[in-house]
């Protein structure tokens, strides 16, 4: 065996023993800086099977892990206004319904859903005083197809009233051009119902709560610790973790609420609050929106882990974290292999993120391929 030989097989068993400190630092998340390696530094370990891999360019992240629960956006609750003998249709509860669908009924007339920030307070016809809810009722009887040349005003036109006709006939209620106070119900969306207050059957009382309901679309409350909320803000990806442990799905941050909780036994109402039970860790509530909604399925409050990039470098040569040759005197190096021959480049490591490092070195390159212990 030449010395050339014996000096190679040495600086890779140095490199194998190192594996196991170098993975340690990654699992905590740690990105090194290691000083170049200078001639004469030596790694001395026990020798094993090798192969190789190659040195890629890539963008490379770090993360940190909130534990989150799945949900559903919004809270509202729909207040009855019809005035009648009985509620006769009631939803069930986990039904989602959609503009100019029918709530609930009362002495078997419909009231049906309309959009709109604005509550229903008054009966709506013509020579009613401008408002902005006329508006609103403009837009929702446009987007059901019901507006031919009806223009949105805040003042109650006989294009409108033509308009509420058409809806009416179509629904099968009294065709009078009028919307009386409590046919419609208006709420900034669809509605996925959580629960109903009366018994169907029950005298419907006006101004009596019939249902509180949350939007369909599924969305993450993550608890992040105050001392990290400076990693997240609204519109930065991140990835949920569902309830399997496995599955994974993007998300978009939507809101970062501006209230802190303190206590670990912090909980998040529908609405987004915290609220703490006791002296842990200050967290703020953060809202996720999923990117794939399909992904959560029927779930509801159930936990989550989200994922946040805690640093991040892009465009940077990167090798598998056992490439690195902790060496004797300090510092690291890979061994590049060039067909039958080993030579070592001393590298500076950079961020660690799952089985990769970042690593500068002279004469490294994208494409070469570097010993690795063979798996």
């Amino acid at each position: 065996m030449t010395a050339d030989r014996a000096a190679g097989r040495s600086r890779r068993r140095a490199g194998l023993a190192a594996a196991p400190i170098v993975l340690a630092a990654v699992a905590a998340g740690i990105a090194l800086g290691g000083p170049a390696w200078r001639p004469g530094h030596q790694a001395a370990a026990a020798a094993v099977a090798a192969g190789s891999a190659p040195v890629v360019r890539a963008d490379l992240t770090t993360t940190v892990q909130v534990s989150g629960s799945l949900g559903y956006a919004g809270s509202y609750t729909i207040v009855n206004q019809a005035p009648g003998t009985a509620f006769t249709v009631l939803p069930a509860a986990g039904a989602t319904i959609r503009r100019g669908q029918a709530l609930y009924e009362v002495d078997g007339a419909p009231v049906s859903l309309f959009y709109g920030a604005r509550p229903e307070w008054r009966a709506l016809s013509p020579g009613v005083a401008a408002g902005r809810d006329v508006a609103q009722l403009d837009r929702n009887l446009i987007a059901l197809g019901y507006g031919a040349g009806l223009a949105v005003s805040d003042c109650f036109t006989s294009a409108t009233a033509y308009a509420v006709e058409r809806w009416q006939a179509a629904r099968g209620l009294p065709v009078t051009g009028t919307v009386p106070l409590g046919q419609v119900a208006y709420a900034p969306g669809p509605l996925r119902v959580t629960a109903v207050t009366p018994a169907l059957g029950s005298p419907a009382q006006p101004g009596a709560s019939v249902l509180t309901a949350t939007s369909p679309a599924p969305v993450v409350l993550a608890m992040v610790p105050v001392s990290q909320e400076y990693l997240v803000g609204a519109g930065d990806d991140v990835t949920v973790t569902l309830p399997d442990g496995v599955t994974t799905t993007p998300g978009i941050v939507t809101s970062v609420s501006p209230v802190a909780s303190a206590g670990s036994g912090s909980s998040v109402s529908p609405g987004g609050q915290a609220t703490a039970a006791g002296g842990g860790q200050a967290t703020v509530p953060v809202t996720v929106r999923l990117v794939r909604t399909a992904a959560a399925g029927h779930l509801d409050q159930a936990p989550v882990t989200v994922s946040i990039v805690s640093a991040r470098a892009r465009d940077v040569l990167a090798v598998p974290v056992s490439a690195l040759v902790a060496l004797a005197g300090g510092g690291y190096a890979v061994e590049v292999v060039d067909g039958p021959a080993r030579h070592l480049v001393a590298v500076r490591t950079g961020l660690f993120s799952q089985t990769l490092v970042q690593v500068s070195g002279p004469g490294l390159a994208a494409g070469q391929r570097v010993e690795v212990p063979s798996s």
